[in-house]
């Protein structure tokens, strides 16, 4: 199969702070280096694009020198932890945006799926709005005519396709958009972890389209998603970014194997009580995760505790969304298990066996106490995601309605 898709040197960078390229002497200067043609002054300064460190800078590479091709009828997986820049490049990918340097090939049509409700106009209806992005992809009103009942049909959306698009939930846009995005044959299709909108069943139908647009109709797929099991199943090869670039390329299983390995972090608290005032002789330090945070797998962590005097105690670690409701809770008490704590630095390590959170984006609070007592509590300080893995045979997608899973025992 020959390359539909090749990315030179790509590279997008922002200014920090303000709206807007920059201060007039900022545009001022581009402009007297561009009549020169000189290069741009401000294109080899910049920070580098990793969300967790203070701004030093006015400017930041939210993606730098990245190159890759995709052949005719591949699925490329673009997978990385929030802020690594796969927004950006999809964006540029699809021409919403353009790059700073360097430059992209295509060859044929491109339709994106990046943002909820994207292209489509909001007062028109659902119908109206597939012959709108028909046009915008350059078909004319009989091959969209041609395609509009199996469009309507996939989504699911029939009684609401003389609607305007305003009152559809995000999940109905969703399933309108792709449907629109899929059936009309683009050459190149770019979907974004968008789909993670939409309920389990049309999750399962949007996985199963793209498998067909790829094998069957020899169509490129470019997915970016945080699922996983999805990834796993659905490409043949997957770019991993870390900071803005290109960390690894590889297969399914290595690409997540080393993304997972490399997502271990420590997450060292910086909390402050607003009242200022010691409530115990201990506090949490620290918190370290020393497994990768995967449905299914092990979930190791350590606290550091400083006490300023023998205690006993016992620790938790509370898990919400990002609706802010409580979803799962670890507590050493359930298990009747309290620590001794001695004068100075306590280390306590725990783990769980089997995570039993699907894939998605957490706050984690930290307690320590015994039985009511409180002498510790930093609350929604860590914010974690949770990569989807599988509990047996790759069947967790059938229920991603539901925060927590478990393995059963049947009779």
């Amino acid at each position: 199969m020959g390359v539909i898709l090749k990315a030179e040197n790509i590279s997008k960078q922002y200014r920090l702070g303000n709206v807007g390229t920059g201060t007039l002497s900022h545009d001022l200067n581009r402009w007297w280096h561009q009549i020169r043609g000189k290069e741009n002054p401000y294109a080899k300064v910049g920070a580098v694009n990793d969300r967790s460190a203070t701004a030093t800078q006015d400017y930041v590479w939210a993606i730098k020198n990245i190159n890759f091709e995709v052949k005719k009828g591949e699925v490329l997986g673009i997978i990385g932890e929030n802020g690594a820049g796969k927004s950006t490049l999809l964006k540029i990918l699809s021409r919403v945006t353009s790059p700073t340097t360097g430059y992209i090939k295509t060859k044929g049509r491109i339709a994106s799926l990046l943002e909820v409700g994207t292209g489509f106009h909001p007062e028109l209806t659902g119908k109206e709005n597939i012959y709108l992005n028909g046009a915008i992809l350059g078909m004319n009103k009989a091959e969209i005519n041609s395609k509009i009942d199996e469009i309507i049909e996939f989504s699911g959306c029939q009684m609401y396709i003389d609607t305007p698009v305003k009152r559809y939930s995000s999940g109905m846009r969703v399933r309108l958009a792709f449907a629109v995005a899929a059936f009309l044959e683009p050459d190149i299709l770019v979907v974004d972890e968008v789909l993670a909108v939409g309920d389990a069943e049309f999750q399962k139908k949007a996985i199963g389209k793209m498998q067909d647009i790829s094998k069957g109709d020899g169509r490129t797929v470019i997915f970016v998603s945080h699922d996983m099991s999805a990834i796993k199943s659905l490409c043949s090869r997957v770019l991993v970014l870390t900071n803005g670039s290109v960390s690894h390329v590889g297969n399914p299983v290595e690409s997540i194997s080393f993304y997972l390995h490399n997502s271990q972090r420590e997450y060292t608290t910086s909390y402050k009580r607003k009242d200022n005032q010691i409530r115990s002789n201990l506090e949490i330090k620290s918190f370290k995760i020393t497994s990768s945070i995967q449905t299914g797998s092990e979930f190791s962590f350590q606290f550091e505790i400083e006490s300023k005097t023998q205690i006993k105690c016992e620790v938790a670690i509370g898990f919400k969304n990002l609706k802010g409701q409580p979803v799962f809770q670890i507590f050493s008490g359930h298990n009747d298990i309290y620590f001794n704590l001695n004068n100075g630095i306590n280390n306590l390590r725990g783990s769980v066996k089997s995570l039993p959170l699907i894939h998605g984006e957490y706050f984690l609070s930290l307690w320590i106490g015994y039985g009511k007592d409180e002498f510790d509590f930093k609350p929604e300080i860590i914010n974690v995601i949770v990569s989807q893995g599988s509990l047996i045979n790759n069947r967790l997608l059938d229920f991603r309605n539901y925060p927590v899973v478990s393995l059963t025992k049947w009779n």
